[in-house]
């Protein structure tokens, strides 16, 4: 399974969300820091879920990360979040 995939599978397990865009950005960092071959470096992640509405900005990327989970998180350089209750 690609590692896009394990993140889409994660967070609608975690949070039903009401949508959910995940994409790999990998190919724009080629070159930079953290890039290998292949990709699968760099994720965007845009996310809405009712469950985010009373969180602050920080609760909410802290749920995200525990919703990945440390093992894939540690396979990923850069992840951005849009996150929206």
């Amino acid at each position: 399974m690609q590692i896009c995939e394990e993140i889409e599978t994660r967070l609608r397990a975690e949070f039903s969300p009401e949508l959910l865009a995940v994409e790999d950005d990998s190919e724009s960092h080629r070159g930079h820091g953290g890039w290998r071959e292949g990709g699968q470096t760099h994720f965007n992640v845009q996310i809405r879920a009712a469950v985010f509405r009373d969180m602050t900005r920080l609760q909410r990327h802290r749920a995200v990360h525990a919703a990945l989970g440390p093992e894939l998180v540690g396979r990923i350089h850069a992840l951005a979040l849009d996150i929206q209750g």
